[in-house]
């Protein structure tokens, strides 16, 4: 693995969905730097590791939860060493028994599958069924990593180019919580 800067040249194997999320940060004209791990996709603590030391940021832990009625639909990214209690969230949110959304929703609403879930899923959900949740620590950070669409490469950019152009293109107004991983 190494670190690369922007766009491939060659998208030969790469599928749609991670395609798109360089064409979209190229048309938005944000600056980004990405790392190939095609035989090393980011499920262990290992890779993830060794990723985070090639960018140079830690990539953020990003949950797709939901309500218990399966109503309301939430992507919460919140640093990757900070654990995640449901009933802090729940309490901060005032949304009663949140819990992991199915796999078929993420799909439906975001186009990901487990391991790949990423902010820049929420390109695909133009009708905005997924309330985007951050927890503050993120924002704090100089620069935000995250996979595009895909756990086979990651990439940073600036976190100044989420809040400032990615969210606002989206249209997404994200819920801002402050976590400190216990419970409430």
């Amino acid at each position: 693995m190494e670190l690369l800067h922007g766009s491939p040249t060659d998208m030969t194997g790469r599928s749609d969905r991670e395609i798109r999320t360089y064409e979209y940060l190229d048309r938005l004209g944000v600056a980004f730097d990405r790392t190939d791990h095609p035989d090393q996709p980011a499920t262990s603590m290992e890779v993830c590791a060794t990723v985070d030391a090639i960018l140079g940021v830690h990539i953020c832990k990003n949950l797709f939860l939901c309500n218990r009625q399966k109503t309301n639909f939430y992507l919460l990214i919140m640093p990757g060493d900070k654990p995640f209690k449901t009933k802090e969230l729940s309490g901060q949110m005032g949304v009663s028994r949140l819990s992991f959304a199915d796999e078929e929703y993420m799909e439906q609403f975001l186009d990901l599958h487990p391991g790949s879930v990423s902010v820049m899923g929420l390109m695909n959900d133009r009708e905005h069924r997924v309330r985007l949740v951050i927890d503050e620590d993120v924002l704090k950070e100089a620069f935000f990593g995250c996979h595009p669409c895909e756990n086979t490469s990651s990439i940073r950019f600036a976190t100044k180019d989420l809040v400032d152009t990615i969210l606002p293109a989206l249209g997404v107004e994200p819920i801002l919580v402050k976590l400190v991983g216990t419970e409430v």
